[in-house]
């Protein structure tokens, strides 16, 4: 059987540059291609860098984030780069290195020197999946934007397909591993009990929120913060703009390298998102109506225990020191006025923000004056 070239031999063969011009005009000398690939830039001093939102020439962005990779990526670029090539449309694929410890970013050097339209984003450290795509779609300059997964279980040849379906006035198409081939307990069945309530609580019914293959329409993206591990739920938090979205199954393969970055203690944080972005959609613009609510409540059983204990210590004689619930009843009271507070707190927050910010309270699809 041929073995593979390694990663070093293939570097060495490749057209790496061996000197770069920085911005004050020197240049960086390296003695081969080998240590271009380890220090390829110089320090940009961790600043951020957005190179523009979109571009009317880029029809399609590719956004692929990247974490110890190495043995997966020259497959998905063979693989991808062959669909791309064949929709003959302009495209690009920006790949995010999430802090790789094994030797992914010089992977992702020679993938770029091979092909240009293939950008790499390197991060210092390991920020998560869901920051790696922000900064994929803060760069992206695409009308439509892609994400997939870089370890091959998702496949390039299913992006004609979304394309599409896309293309039937869908603003979100996103992939269903009908046949996921993954373990059951620790990872399909969690899946399927987190995707049945997050459709019952967003009324977005999708039964794979945890596939990385979707598509999305720019300006979508351009109205969604990204926090935490929320990449999996765009779709649900687009909602609120009431965008049309679409399902179609995926092909899924089983993991070839590496081994997968989480399993079922993945479940507890997808908990927690599931009641940050129900509060962040239901009541984010109207925090009065949930902290209100419960003040509300909360001071009429106080106040209605208070007096009703009053009463009897008035007119029955009857003993309040040996009753703990005239205690409660007052912690009820003062929490109800705390869960009030917290509420017009809240409104004045969420005004300040929107007010300070020039965040819209709303999204216009298509606006008519002539």
């Amino acid at each position: 059987m041929r073995s593979e070239p390694t990663i070093k031999n293939r570097l060495n063969n490749s057209s790496l540059p061996l000197s770069k011009e920085t911005s004050n005009g020197k240049d960086i000398k390296y003695s081969n291609a080998e240590d271009s690939v380890k220090n390829p830039l110089p320090d940009a001093g961790g600043i951020a860098v957005n190179c523009g939102n979109t571009d009317s020439q880029t029809y399609i962005s590719i956004v692929i984030p990247v974490y110890n990779e190495e043995e997966s990526l020259l497959h998905l670029y063979e693989s991808l780069s062959a669909v791309l090539e064949k929709l003959g449309k302009t495209y690009e694929v920006i790949l995010i290195d999430d802090g790789s410890k094994d030797n992914s970013y010089a992977v992702l050097v020679e993938i770029h020197n091979k092909n240009k339209n293939f950008k790499i984003i390197r991060f210092r450290r390991n920020f998560g999946q869901t920051q790696a795509m922000r900064a994929g779609f803060d760069n992206a300059k695409g009308q439509v934007v892609i994400t997939l997964d870089a370890d091959l279980q998702n496949d390039p040849a299913d992006i004609p397909a979304i394309l599409e379906k896309m293309n039937e006035g869908y603003d979100i198409v996103s992939g269903w591993r009908k046949n996921r081939r993954d373990r059951l307990f620790s990872r399909r069945m969690p899946s399927v009990i987190a995707n049945r309530l997050i459709s019952r609580l967003f009324n977005v019914h999708i039964h794979d929120y945890g596939c990385t293959l979707k598509a999305y329409k720019r300006d979508i993206l351009d109205n969604v913060e990204l926090y935490g591990e929320m990449h999996r739920y765009i779709p649900a938090v687009a909602s609120w703009m009431g965008v049309k979205i679409a399902e179609m199954p995926v092909n899924h393969h089983a993991r070839k390298y590496g081994k997968a970055k989480y399993g079922i203690s993945r479940t507890v944080r997808v908990i927690l998102d599931i009641i940050t972005i129900k509060f962040l959609l239901t009541y984010s613009k109207k925090p009065m109506q949930i902290f209100g609510l419960i003040g509300v409540i909360a001071t009429l059983v106080g106040l209605g225990l208070t007096l009703w204990l009053i009463i009897e210590r008035i007119f029955f004689e009857a003993s309040l020191a040996n009753r703990p619930l005239f205690i409660l009843s007052i912690f009820i009271l003062l929490g109800g006025i705390q869960f009030i507070t917290m509420g017009l707190l809240g409104e004045i927050m969420m005004r300040t923000y929107h007010e300070g910010t020039g965040k819209p309270t709303y999204v216009i699809k298509d606006f008519i004056k002539d």
